[in-house]
């Protein structure tokens, strides 16, 4: 019986760890694990001790609202492991939390495996000595990541993406709609104002007064929007103060954020796991980030590079376009979206790199990053 720590801070987390289990589970490990996490977790045997909820919070000043809860939990989930000593922690992305966690542990012998590299070729670049320090292991889920940490001396495994392998590198956009129940004539585009009550907040008024002016141009576009059952109650709220709570070509769907992706030409999405995962749907998009002013002027001075979208990122240029902060208005919003709509070279460009980025992906995660936690135990 291996026996493992686990902590996902959010809905990514709590994806990528659901699919490593899953992994263990596919290969015949015969394995407990406990920690914070999700449903998806547990529905591949997880026991969770808190929710990723718990964790899920937004920007530098909410994080010192929060400050004193998050590190409470974390002292405590710290001595319940070390009680317990596992044979592996794997910290699934939530560095700000994970990477404290994994040193305090590591320091105390139980071998750790950090899944998703933070963004040290996006910003904050001198993390990779507190890396070095935490993980015995580094699980990436881009190609690039590898070689910087080899140059620093930490092991690290390229495991591809998980979104790659469950998403078919041709879109079923049919089959998508059919199963939403929606039209399969006619522009449809999706709306993701993001997952945690902060970005809901900031993004969604400006998303909604967005999709009226595409509406006004384009009256027979349908818009769809995935809302997770946690977050309906703010989003109906959002949508009232827009006056869209009972409007025909807006639609509320529960979830399916994948499906929606699939069945739309063009989605309007806040800026994070989402747009990949839009990237790998084909579905063409317009990235938008907007979080309170003393964050954000926090986050601009550590950036390294032009792009804060992920396509963009892995790419390396602007595929798709991004509006950040006071750039983010209804007007460059539902512009650049009517263009992913009127302009078909542009949007089959698009789709043909992110195509290219798609094989690029995909790699078998979840085996690949089981076979190397197993390694890790082994030593």
């Amino acid at each position: 019986m291996v026996n493992i720590g686990m902590v996902a801070g959010e809905a990514s987390g709590d994806m990528l760890a659901g699919l490593l289990l899953g992994g263990l589970n596919a290969q015949g490990v015969d394995h407990q694990s406990v920690g914070i996490g999700g449903p998806l977790m547990a529905a591949s045997g997880f026991t969770p001790w808190w929710s990723y909820h718990e964790l899920a919070v937004r920007g530098y000043v909410e994080v010192l609202r929060h400050y004193p809860r998050i590190v409470g939990i974390r002292r405590q989930l710290a001595d319940r492991l070390m009680a317990r000593k596992p044979d592996l922690f794997v910290g699934v992305d939530a560095p700000d939390f994970n990477l404290d966690l994994e040193l305090k542990l590591r320091s105390n012998g139980i071998p750790t495996v950090h899944f998703v590299s933070p963004s040290i070729w996006a910003w904050r670049p001198e993390r990779i000595g507190k890396i070095r320090a935490a993980c015995d292991h580094v699980l990436c889920i881009f190609p690039f990541e590898v070689d910087i940490y080899e140059r620093a001396d930490v092991p690290a495994t390229y495991v591809g993406h998980p979104l790659a392998d469950v998403m078919p590198i041709t879109p079923e956009r049919a089959l998508a709609r059919a199963g939403l129940g929606v039209r399969q004539d006619g522009p449809v585009v999706a709306v993701l104002p993001g997952s945690r009550t902060a970005e809901i907040a900031h993004l969604s008024p400006a998303f909604f007064a967005a999709a009226k002016l595409i509406h006004a141009e384009q009256a027979d576009a349908l818009f769809l929007l995935p809302a997770a059952p946690s977050k309906l109650p703010q989003i109906q709220r959002e949508l009232a103060r827009a006056g869209l709570a009972s409007v025909d070509w807006l639609q509320v769907i529960d979830g399916q954020s994948q499906a929606v992706l699939t069945a739309s030409d063009a989605t309007l999405i806040a800026s994070g796991t989402a747009t990949l995962e839009a990237a790998l749907a084909k579905c063409p998009m317009v990235i938008a980030y907007n979080m309170p002013f003393i964050s954000w002027q926090i986050m601009k001075r550590k950036r390294l590079q032009p792009w804060v979208g992920l396509p963009n990122i892995l790419a390396q240029r602007f595929v798709v376009p991004e509006l950040l902060q006071s750039e983010v208005t209804a007007e460059r919003l539902a512009r650049e979206t009517l263009r992913w709509l009127r302009d078909a070279d542009a949007h089959a460009a698009a789709c043909a790199t992110f195509t290219e980025l798609h094989h690029t992906l995909k790699m078998n995660t979840a085996l690949v990053a089981s076979d190397a936690i197993q390694k890790v135990i082994a030593r």
